[in-house]
């Protein structure tokens, strides 16, 4: 009986330890970015007040945060193309920073197709880590998925990309490639993964309102971590048993979600932004080092003479009058698109341009914004709306200012805004009301930007309209080439044709005119 004691105690003893084994809470934690665009360099976004980003500062964090519990760095797309420092060198730059700083898988996104295919199998082929895109067909060099253990669990990383692909970027780059939907993919890899690992992670590059439908539509899923809308998604969302994550833009901050995992599975969470800038010693050396490397090269590049301007380009002038430097810009958009004519906001031209030797950096100075060109079909009616726009508050010397392209239009600041235009022409014959034209334009005044309701309105209104990642698609739009951007365009003319002398023609006019008290 004693004996029967001992035994019974003994087992109960074991089962207790079993329990306790299996009760074992694992902390794990997942570090993540997204559309890093190559924006290595601290740098002052728009409307702040100081410096923000820095990737060596944000890979500084990155170990420190990796030193305090077992983690994972998991880059959720467009990380390879976008700033300078990405593009000159087609990413190479960037895949070289991953490698020092160890990331644990990335997804393709969107952007990482603009070099072609050619050059992502290139970037994929060095790159030291798991480069994934479960719902793309055809590129035989991306795996679908990875499994990572840590401290034991078995974690299963989907990647998705969104299958708005094939038009946000040349459609050259995606030939042959069938981009199925996120939705099918993830269930499919989620069937076959779900008795080879505990946790399943999606890194999905398929923008914040996408991946909050797949959350509602797809069973099994635990983490998506998410990118491509930008979306500074401060503290994790929750969308039935799946947290939601996403880390903004640019290296300027790192996303952390801390799990507990018991018996498998997630019993605890909590997560934030840790935003990044630069603390003087306190970057990463290593990476610094990379960062100034390439900088140099950069620098180098952009000091380039492409050419020569024969007389000065007048960039300081363009929120008031026409100007030869917005008509030269003009005229490029309206040529490149097949256009009818082209409207840019005098705003996003930011410098002159002196008389002499012409290098990229001047261009890149002048325009300093992410811009694409894009044309729209716009009514006549549509059109004097917007030039109205532009010309309403001259008084103020604000950005909405039009430089043209294919139109000539007269204007009177003795009228009340909304009512100054007075002659149009398009191509040297008045405007029609009723008529459809095609009008190129930058996509930030496409997206109604400077107040450009018409420009917005007619985008919106077009037929199968969307707008992902900021491109938009739509019956409306004719010509959109997110691939590159509106500098490059102008620097890329420049050194094809080596000598410009773009000049004043009347387009705008201010007539004088005293009306009636």
């Amino acid at each position: 009986m004693k004996k029967l004691r001992t035994i019974f105690f003994s087992f109960s003893l074991l089962l207790f330890l079993v329990h306790s084994v299996s009760a074992e809470q694992t902390p794990i934690r997942i570090l993540y970015l997204n559309d890093f665009h190559g924006f290595a360099e601290h740098y002052k976004p728009f409307g702040s007040d100081r410096m923000l980003g820095g990737v060596a500062y944000l890979a500084a964090k990155v170990t420190l945060l990796r030193n305090e519990k077992p983690s994972l760095l998991l880059a959720a797309g467009d990380m390879i193309q976008g700033n300078n420092w990405a593009n000159l060198f087609q990413g190479e730059s960037v895949i070289e920073l991953m490698n020092e700083m160890k990331f644990d898988a990335m997804v393709l996104g969107n952007h990482e197709f603009d070099y072609g295919q050619e050059v992502l199998r290139k970037r994929i082929r060095e790159a030291q880590f798991p480069i994934l895109g479960a719902n793309i067909q055809g590129l035989d060099t991306v795996r679908s998925y990875v499994i990572k253990e840590i401290s034991g669990v078995r974690i299963a990383i989907i990647g998705i990309v969104t299958e708005d692909t094939p038009v946000s970027t040349h459609p050259k780059n995606v030939a042959g490639l069938r981009f199925v939907p996120a939705s099918t993919s993830v269930q499919k890899y989620i069937d076959e993964l779900k008795d080879k690992a505990s946790i399943i992670i999606v890194l999905s590059h398929n923008g914040y309102f996408n991946d909050r439908i797949l959350a509602e539509k797809t069973k099994g899923i635990d983490v998506i971590v998410g990118g491509h809308s930008h979306t500074k998604v401060l503290s994790p969302a929750v969308i039935g048993n799946t947290i939601l994550v996403q880390a903004w833009e640019h290296a300027k901050a790192l996303g952390v979600l801390d799990l507990t995992v018991e018996d498998g599975k997630i019993v605890s969470f909590d997560g934030h932004l840790e935003e990044i800038f630069p603390e003087p010693g306190k970057g990463d050396c290593t990476v610094m080092s990379i960062v100034d490397t390439y900088r140099r090269k950069v620098d180098a590049v952009l000091n380039e003479t492409i050419g020569e301007a024969s007389l000065d380009l007048d960039g300081e002038n363009v929120r008031t009058r026409e100007t030869n430097l917005g008509n030269f810009v003009a005229d490029r958009m309206k040529e490149i698109s097949g256009a009818d004519a082209a409207i840019i906001n005098g705003g996003s031209i930011r410098a002159s341009i002196k008389k002499g030797p012409l290098s990229v950096k001047d261009i890149y100075t002048a325009l300093p914004f992410d811009n694409y060109i894009v044309a729209i079909k716009l009514t006549g009616k549509q059109i004097l709306e917007t030039l109205e726009h532009g010309v309403s508050a001259v008084e103020k010397g604000e950005g909405r200012f039009p430089q043209v392209s294919g139109i000539t239009f007269t204007y009177s600041l003795a009228a009340p805004p909304g009512s100054r235009v007075r002659k149009v022409a398009i191509s040297q014959k008045p405007l029609v009301s009723d008529k459809e034209y095609v009008v190129a334009t930058n996509d930030f005044l496409a997206a109604g930007g400077d107040g450009y309701k018409a420009f917005g309105e007619a985008v919106r209104s077009s037929g199968n309209f969307s707008i992902t990642g900021g491109l938009m698609k739509g019956d409306n739009l004719m010509y959109s080439d997110s691939g590159r951007w509106l500098r490059d365009v102008i620097a890329e003319y420049i050194r094809e044709n080596k000598r410009i002398s773009p000049v004043g023609e009347e387009r705008i006019t201010e007539v004088h005119e005293s009306l009636p008290e």
